[in-house]
């Protein structure tokens, strides 16, 4: 009965991937065979190395508590990351370890939250964004965008969206779910907006930050773009998508040391540490042969090339090219209509018991009119879901 429930978990929705992974399973069990377009989880084993490295760590102990913010020598090994990669300066008291990167933004929500404060979040966005800021009472602000605008705010939207309430500003980049790569010079001009609001917080989540290709400069987020940012900013990210380690849960945040400790003390009375093996495994995926990255980036790139170009090529869906991450996002508000359907989430139901292709509705990203196809899965379920859509 919802009288024993709370009223800020009755403001949240369940996580929309995880939901269509659920009901794509439940279909699966009765024996329909799915095509796995809906969750953003790489096909890839994880490499031997780290493999191994997480073997070795059960055969030799490694299997009792670690320090809340996980092992020195795993936040040792984020430091140098940082450094290496993308010349900023961390010491362990800046950064810290989570259960995967949805743990870092919990965390810091609700460290840095209260009850009304207002949190920026450029649609389409990841589904727990919204919800995630719900939980700490704080309202979340959309700054909607389109196909047209590829995806991308400007400097004017930000400006426009701030308030005297804002707190946080949320971007992601690559994006999930649109793949949008934000250029060092549509940083700037965010940047040039927010320093002229100091008290306002950024998170930038760069999970993806290594799935990239086409005309690509190299990686760069909104420190990187200008380092006065430093000292309000939140950077996160993980493991799970560049290695292929999603099961395994390890994110990791970094930023004001003020702010780290907080989120720490979030951590140290909800989870406490992440899984001790999964650090071990991890500090080999930082550590290691980085060979499966580029391995990946080839692959997630020539099913981008494909299945964009096959998506266009169906009456009344319009896709666009992306830059990074491992999802298509078309506009399909033409295919809606001429299917007499109601909107994207109809769609999306209609695909998956229908057709049989498990995809995610743009409504759950804040983008109605759009799905998300996700093609971190094999070039043969692809075609498969490709070729049962020129069918309708």
């Amino acid at each position: 009965m919802s009288v024993y429930l709370s009223d800020r978990v009755q403001k949240v929705k369940p996580s929309a991937t995880l939901t269509v992974t659920a009901k794509a399973n439940e279909l699966k069990s009765q024996g329909i065979k799915i095509v796995p377009m809906g969750s953003g989880e790489p096909d890839f084993d994880t490499p031997e190395n780290i493999q191994k490295a997480a073997i070795h760590a059960i055969k030799n102990g490694q299997t009792r508590y670690t320090a809340v913010d996980g092992t020195p020598i795993l936040k040792q090994a984020i430091i140098d990351k940082f450094k290496r990669e993308n010349n900023l300066t961390y010491t362990s008291a800046e950064v810290m370890v989570s259960s995967g990167g949805k743990q870092v933004f919990y965390n810091l929500c609700q460290a840095v939250l209260n009850q009304g404060d207002e949190v920026i979040i450029p649609a389409p966005f990841w589904v727990s964004y919204p919800d995630i800021v719900l939980l700490a009472d704080a309202t979340p602000v959309i700054i909607e965008t389109g196909l047209e605008q590829d995806f991308k705010i400007t400097s004017e939207q930000l400006e426009a969206s701030i308030t005297n309430n804002t707190k946080l500003f949320v971007i992601n980049s690559p994006s999930n779910p649109t793949g949008a790569v934000y250029s060092q010079t549509e940083l700037q001009a965010l940047v040039n907006v927010l320093k002229k609001h100091q008290k306002i917080l950024i998170i930038t989540d760069d999970i993806y930050e290594h799935i990239r290709w086409g005309n690509d400069d190299g990686f760069v987020n909104i420190v990187m773009t200008d380092k006065t940012l430093k000292n309000r900013t939140i950077i996160l990210n993980g493991v799970s998508k560049s290695y292929a380690m999603t099961g395994w849960r390890i994110g990791y945040g970094a930023g004001p040391e003020n702010i780290i400790k907080a989120m720490k003390k979030i951590q140290g009375q909800s989870t406490s540490n992440p899984c001790s093996i999964a650090q071990a495994a991890a500090l080999e995926a930082l550590s290691g042969d980085q060979s499966i990255i580029n391995t990946m980036i080839h692959a997630f790139e020539k099913r981008h090339d494909f299945i964009v170009d096959a998506l266009n090529e169906i009456d009344g869906v319009e896709c666009s090219k992306s830059q990074g991450a491992f999802y298509a996002f078309p506009r399909v508000k033409g295919l809606i209509s001429r299917l007499g359907l109601k909107n994207d989430i109809e769609l999306s139901t209609y695909c998956l018991e229908v057709l049989n292709i498990a995809l995610v509705s743009g409504s759950d990203f804040g983008a109605p009119g759009y799905v998300r196809f996700s093609f971190a899965t094999s070039m043969n379920n692809i075609k498969q879901a490709i070729e049962k859509l020129n069918k309708i």
